[in-house]
């Protein structure tokens, strides 16, 4: 674990940089062969519009590790993560065009524990919604 940030350097209310994530239809196929879930409410609009859904929708696991990138390019090693979790709160659907829809993730740091970690709480909205709730993150500092 090589850390680039070092637990002097923060504060409560350290802010990370905030990131913007597009997913297009074309990446949920490639995500959809990366991870094997083939499940139809993520590639077949008319199924997902059957189930309920406004259109497909982006996997939850897709945008739960969007929004942990902004806190492993802020820390600089993505093992510095020691723990990780979320609530899926709401979908991201995804358009069948060339814009797809957006992911905003900004995060900070909300608690100093011991040993050089922190708790960083992240905040990842698409159209002005929360599509994740309680998702935090404890990181393992220099």
């Amino acid at each position: 674990m090589t850390a680039k940030v070092a637990y002097a350097d923060v504060e409560v209310g350290t802010e990370l940089p905030a990131q913007v994530f597009t997913v297009t239809r074309a990446t949920l196929v490639e995500y959809a062969g990366a991870s094997g879930d083939f499940n139809p409410i993520h590639w077949n609009e008319k199924f997902a519009k059957e189930v309920g859904l406004p259109d497909v929708i982006a996997h939850g696991m897709f945008t739960m590790a969007e929004a942990g990138r902004v806190v492993t390019d802020w820390a600089g090693d993505p093992g510095a993560v020691v723990e990780y979790g979320v609530r899926f709160t709401k979908p991201v659907p995804v358009p069948n065009d060339d814009e797809g829809a957006t992911i905003e993730v900004s995060g900070k740091v909300a608690v100093k524990l011991d040993d050089n970690r922190v708790r960083v709480d992240l905040t990842a909205t698409h159209a002005g919604q929360k599509v994740l709730g309680m998702s935090r993150a404890v990181v393992q500092l220099a």
